[in-house]
């Protein structure tokens, strides 16, 4: 089969790569029909994320059609339409129990590398490095899942005419979207502030316009990203590279108080234009940092005093100079982590089902699996109004 492969930094590969095979009989392979890139990925294109090895397969946001089932999976057959969470999950440790499902203790192999960086292992993700299980990911023609009687929901074949575009999302970047929304708990009448205007700011701006959330700002420096968060999800905008003073202009949009919730929807690779910014950049460059905290430290300054702090966007080490005092001093609630994505699938499927909301309507850029390369350097780069790329890497049968 055709699946994209990382082979160093900003070096994938679309390589002809063996079939995957069951390895468990709760395992299913599924044809793949639809995949995406997501900005995760961009972290390992970029190399700052451990444990990757030549040959690894990308992908953990995909989709498709059940072709093989092992004895023991009960809730899906051969033929079944699925998508496929990011992240894998046994469905009967506590964590699980506790739909905590990125927090599962059975799917990681690896897990005492993470042991050994956070002090807790935590679940295998789908084309993530060895750190997360070196599980092979969907960005391919052919995938095995493991666990599959957890992961996967069902979507009915031309139901409520469903195509692979609208339910694709459902994989990560919308439900990844909306938990970091409902981290905020959101009240009538909030302002909710969003750093990054890529696909999972769209989300979590969209999810907390259906939570409730009165107004929303969004913060980025990407003109198309600015023009989608106002024409699709209402958002006042400020473009930063712009602003004086960020942090004073969003206390004049909030009459002083700052936002009711802040959502750092950018993560380790924010770009800062002032002094701070640079440091970090200057410091990621030579490998003494792994992250640049910039936006994590503007949300926490500019949230209102009791305010929440949401952070789905990727953290993987220590952070250098977070405001972590001014968090205490204003009495800010911090939430934060992986998507528990299967928690959400089927709610979020309903939604879409009702038409409350359409999740295709961040997709920018469509591609061929054999074009991948070159995708991936248009997201990376931001070029030709890219805000999100979708694979189609039809065509494959078992085997070739």
């Amino acid at each position: 089969m055709k699946a994209v492969c990382w082979n160093g930094t900003e070096d994938v590969r679309v390589e002809t790569v063996p079939d995957p095979g069951l390895l468990s009989q709760k395992d299913v392979i599924i044809k793949t029909t639809l995949t995406a890139i997501c900005g995760s990925d961009l972290h390992l294109y970029g190399g700052h994320i451990p444990g990757m090895r030549p040959g690894d397969i990308l992908g953990h946001e995909f989709m498709g059609e059940v072709v093989e089932t092992g004895r023991e999976v009960r809730n899906l057959k051969k033929g079944d339409r699925v998508v496929v969470p990011f992240a894998i999950a046994c469905g009967a440790c506590y964590f699980c129990r506790h739909e905590l499902y990125t927090q599962c203790d059975n799917s990681n192999p690896n897990a005492w590398m993470l042991e050994k960086l956070n002090g807790y292992g935590s679940a295998g993700l789908f084309g993530y490095s060895h750190l997360y299980g070196g599980y092979a990911g969907g960005q391919a023609q052919f995938v095995r899942v493991p666990f599959a009687d957890v992961g996967p929901v069902k979507v009915s074949n031309g139901a409520q005419g469903l195509s692979d575009e609208k339910v694709l999302f459902l994989s990560d970047i919308f439900p990844t979207g909306y938990q970091a929304a409902e981290q905020c708990d959101i009240k009538p009448g909030d302002t909710v502030a969003v750093w990054g205007c890529g696909p999972v700011g769209q989300f979590a701006m969209m999810s907390a316009r259906l939570l409730g959330a009165e107004r929303i700002i969004g913060i980025d420096r990407f003109t198309e990203r600015l023009r989608m968060a106002q024409e699709t999800c209402g958002a006042d905008t400020i473009d930063y590279s712009k602003s004086p003073d960020l942090i004073e202009e969003i206390k004049e949009l909030t009459g002083g108080m700052g936002p009711d919730a802040c959502i750092d929807a950018v993560g380790m690779e924010a770009h800062g234009t002032a002094l701070a910014g640079l440091y970090d950049r200057a410091k990621q460059a030579v490998h003494l940092l792994l992250d640049r905290p910039t936006v994590l430290r503007q949300c926490i300054q500019a949230c209102r005093k009791g305010g929440t702090v949401s952070i789905p966007g990727v953290y993987t080490g220590p952070l250098d100079k977070v405001p972590i005092g001014a968090a205490f001093g204003k009495g800010l609630t911090l939430r934060m982590g992986q998507t528990n994505v299967q928690k959400y699938l089927r709610p979020l499927l309903e939604k879409i089902e009702r038409g409350e909301i359409d999740p295709s309507f961040v997709i920018t850029h469509r591609f061929n699996l054999s074009d991948a390369p070159y995708a991936y350097q248009l997201f990376r780069e931001k070029q030709d109004g890219c805000i999100k790329v979708v694979l189609d890497p039809s065509n494959g049968r078992r085997g070739e």
